[in-house]
Formats: structure tokens, sequence, C-alpha cells
């Protein structure tokens, strides 16, 4: 008898946007894609001042979530082969019961919110399962989200030497420091320090970071900005996926887009609802791209690859 394709699901609800993936693991060990979204919810949405997540944002959510559930059903995905993990806004939310009951509702499986080091972990393993890497030396892997970065140094064996996530993400950033362009010089000048001070406390030995082999980037700012150096109006996910980011492009997007609005930056193929948190985004990436020195390649594949690999795995 034929053994049947094993299909999982993956979701990913972060700070700024909640992501689905539906794999299927064929006879031959081959892996493919049947559905890959994105939409931006904002599930963060003032959590950094007060501590809970927003009605509004909840709402936008489990609207998302809603959405999600019917494709997983309408693709046989079985709930013990779905994974739902919640990131950087729940871990600080007080009232995530509110968020863990509507998603389970939605969705029957009830969401994980996980460790930053676990989605450190996951980010690690799905970047390297999508790029591959020419040097033998050690790997970092920088993950900027809504409310947090992880930095995460390994090898190519998928081996993690070392994981932090920070408290620094593109919605945490633009809401701490009003960073909606064209940014004032204090602004700007008092974000890249806050991201800074939070760098030099890394319990890493010192200069580390500028001794790595292979810099990989994943998640939103980083993709958008490889569309923006790219020039696409439209995204597309082929030509993102392996572009190369040099330091000196790293840095004038960065310089960049802290001369524009939001509008101006939306004009350029940002999508609302990422389009006025870019800017805080790639002040993140500029200022660990000064550290590390050395040209940055962007994934497509990142932590919803990395919890499909652990799902197949079990």
């Amino acid at each position: 008898m034929a053994t049947e394709p094993v299909r999982v699901g993956a979701i990913d609800c972060g700070t700024n946007s909640i992501r689905l993936l539906i794999a299927e693991a064929r006879v031959d060990g081959s892996l493919i894609d049947l559905v890959r979204e994105l939409e931006i919810v904002r599930l963060g949405q003032g959590v950094d001042a007060t501590g809970e997540l927003h009605p509004d944002a909840l709402a936008r959510t489990f609207a998302a979530a809603e959405r999600y559930g019917e494709q997983l059903r309408a693709y046989g995905v079985r709930p013990e082969r779905t994974r739902v993990v919640a990131t950087s806004a729940t871990r600080d939310a007080r009232n995530v019961e509110d968020f863990d009951a509507g998603m389970a509702a939605r969705l029957g499986v009830r969401p994980e919110i996980i460790s930053g080091t676990e989605e450190a972990r996951l980010s690690f393993t799905g970047a390297l399962s999508g790029v591959r890497v020419a040097s033998d030396g050690p790997i970092l892997v920088m993950d900027i989200g809504g409310g947090s970065t992880e930095l995460v140094l390994g090898d190519r064996t998928g081996r993690i030497d070392r994981a932090v996530s920070l408290n620094i993400g593109s919605v945490r950033l633009t809401e701490r420091f009003g960073l909606v362009g064209p940014l004032t010089t204090e602004a700007r000048q008092s974000a890249a320090a806050y991201v800074d001070g939070l760098l030099d406390q890394l319990e890493w030995p010192s200069g580390l970071l500028g001794q790595i082999g292979s810099w990989i980037g994943v998640a939103g700012t980083v993709t958008t900005m490889s569309a923006l150096k790219q020039g696409l109006i439209s995204y597309d996910r082929s030509k993102v996926h392996g572009s190369v980011l040099s330091l000196a492009e790293i840095a004038g997007l960065s310089n960049r887009l802290a001369t524009l609005t939001t509008e101006e930056i939306h004009d350029l193929g940002v999508p609302a609802g990422r389009a006025d948190v870019i800017t805080a985004g790639s002040l993140i990436a500029d200022r660990v791209a000064n550290r590390v020195g050395r040209p940055m390649i962007v994934s497509e594949s990142d932590i919803l690859d990395g919890i499909v690999l652990g799902l197949l795995a079990r």
C-alpha cells in the first residue's frame, strides 16, 4: 500500500504579523509548500506602553486565525500535526488568556507562547534549511520581529552555540521613540543609542559578532529592505530569497527611510502595516551590521520552516 504524503501546518503569531505555512512531505523525502500566507494584524499594538493586548488587535488576529483555520481544515491538516506559536507581544501581555482562548476556539489548537530562546532556535533551523552558506565559519542568524530581535550563532551542521532575544523590534521601537518619518535627528540618535546599549550588554565575548563567517537575515524587515533595494513594486519572493545586502546598502536604506513619510514609503511598494515600522526595523539592522562588518544574506526560510521541520521530525 502506498504511503500517503504527510501534511503539517505552522502558524507564527508575531507582534506585527500572523503567518501560515502548510507543507507536505512527499514519499521521496521532498518537502513542498502548499500554502504560505501573511497578514499584518499588529497584535502588539500598544503592548509596550500598556502591558496588554488591545481589543482591536485581538479582533484582527482572531479574524486572520479564522481564515487560517479554514485553510488547515480544507487541506486536511490534523490538529496533532499543527503547531501555533506566539512570540514577543504575548510574552509581555497580562491578558494573554484572552488570546489563548480565542485562538484555540478558531484553530482547534492551543497556541504555545514560546520563549525568546525557542524562537531563536526555530529561526536558526528554518534559515539554514533554505540557504546554503559557503563559509565554514560561525553563522549568525538575525530575526527582526515586531517586538523582539533574535540573534543566533551556530554552524552549518545546525548546532547552536549562542542565542539571545532582545526586546527591540520594529513595532516596539517605533512606538517607544516615535519613529514615524521624516525622523528628527534626536529621535533617530536616541533610538540608535538604545539599540547599541542592548547590543553592548550581550554576554558574548567582545568582538564576537565581527568574527562570523556568514550572516543571514530573516523576517519582514530584511525581506522588505531587499525588495526596496531591488526596486520591486510588486513583491517577488523568488527574487528576495538568497539576495545579498551589502553594508553600504543597509546603511543607505536606513538613511533613506529615515527621510520619508509613511505615505512615501508605502508608495515605494511597502504594504500598509509595514510601511510605518520599516524605518525602525532598518535602524536595528544597521546597528547590527555595524558590528558584524559583512554583507547579509536574505532568507525567506525562517521560523515557519523551523516549526514545520520540527513537526515532521516527531
